[in-house]
């Protein structure tokens, strides 16, 4: 580098050795970067390094300076590696500060530039800076066609980071009980959804704001706009949605003690679910108007919508989710054994008592009639060996 008059190249690549040594020394023994080797005994980094480098700065001297950014994004996509970070954000931060000096592009490298910014920063917990920055990178590509390398335009990845960052920042809004600024930011979210035009995102949207408005206390609100999350997770045959949907449905009007509408929501969601066959929405619908009855004290109904889950989790060839609904109705048959058994324990009779008896000596699931058991005792009995 210095034989060819790279100077600067060679300052940077220096300095960048020594804040990888610095990172090392400031990790300690035991730590993953301890284990790897630096800078200089990686000879693939250093080429990339050498090579892109030097384009940049020549580039620099010749004021091309959209090319000493392409450089400086060719080295940032050079180490996307999980022990490279350091790296990829160092040149990230680069192509920043290069993109404000590019004046011949309409300002697309400078939206690329926000774009990596809001990722940093988003990926470092600094959810506010990376709201900025995908603020600005939405600004600088509305109504513009510019797009990636997958065919996305620049805008629609700009409304899907806002969405993502709006939602991440009403959940700490949440946290802190801060309901009406959490419902205006979920607000913002559901129409940057809208705008990128992804069914999906904006029905996570409309979900999401539905919570906000249910812990806030606006339970109508909450319910109109779940309604409208189960109608797109219905058109998209999300299953994971509609489970998530039905089940605020079904806990917003539980505590209304709306029990009549619980049922019919959720029969609703049964019926949705057999009808664009989606096994996991099936046994989701079933398990949670198991629970329903469960709660009410209807055991038998509780088992039938509860078996109903176990045979759909079957069907599924989940595992997971068929030992899950079997514990489902495990839970359902000890409550039916548990109302049987304590009818008989209350009652503090001759004939109770031999009812539990039988049934502790048969090991059924209910208990027996006593005279048909002391029947079949004598019976075999009677028996010739």
């Amino acid at each position: 580098m210095l034989r060819q008059g790279y100077h600067k190249s060679f300052s940077e690549l220096f300095t960048l050795i020594q804040k990888w040594n610095a990172l090392r020394e400031a990790a300690g023994p035991g730590s993953a970067i301890w284990q790897q080797k630096s800078l200089e005994e990686q000879p693939d980094k250093l080429d990339q390094l050498y090579h892109f480098l030097t384009r940049a700065e020549a580039a620099q001297r010749a004021g091309h300076y959209e090319e000493v950014y392409d450089n400086q994004l060719n080295l940032a996509c050079c180490f996307n590696d999980p022990e490279d970070k350091w790296l990829r954000n160092y040149f990230y931060e680069q192509c920043f500060n290069t993109a404000q000096l590019v004046k011949i592009d309409g300002e697309k490298r400078k939206a690329q530039a926000h774009a990596n910014m809001g990722l940093i920063n988003e990926e470092q917990g600094h959810v506010m800076k990376a709201a900025e920055h995908y603020e600005a990178f939405y600004q600088l590509t509305e109504g513009l066609t510019w797009k990636d390398e997958t065919g996305h335009t620049y805008n629609s990845l700009a409304c899907e980071h806002l969405w993502r960052i709006y939602t991440l920042l009403a959940d700490k809004m949440l946290e802190n009980k801060e309901h009406q600024q959490a419902i205006k930011t979920l607000i913002k979210a559901l129409k940057m959804a809208k705008e990128g035009g992804d069914k999906k995102m904006e029905g996570e949207a409309e979900y999401c704001l539905s919570l906000a408005y249910h812990f806030a206390g606006e339970q109508e609100t909450a319910l109109s706009v779940l309604n409208t999350s189960v109608k797109i997770f219905t058109e998209l045959c999300d299953s994971a949605g509609l489970g998530r949907a039905y089940a605020a449905i079904t806990k917003i009007l539980a505590s209304q003690r709306k029990a009549d509408e619980t049922i019919k929501y959720l029969e609703e969601f049964m019926k949705t679910a057999e009808d664009a066959h989606l096994s996991q929405g099936l046994v989701d619908a079933c398990v949670l108007l198991g629970n329903f009855y469960n709660e009410k004290g209807n055991y038998n109904k509780a088992f039938e919508y509860f078996s109903q889950a176990s045979e759909a989790a079957r069907t599924s060839n989940n595992l997971a989710l068929v030992d899950e609904t079997k514990t489902y109705c495990g839970i359902a048959k000890a409550h039916k054994l548990m109302v049987a058994f304590n009818s008989h324990i209350e009652a503090e009779d001759p004939i109770s008592l031999k009812y539990l008896l039988a049934w502790k000596e048969n090991g059924s699931d209910m208990c027996a009639d006593p005279l048909t058991v002391e029947l079949d005792t004598e019976t075999s009995a009677s028996k010739p060996l």
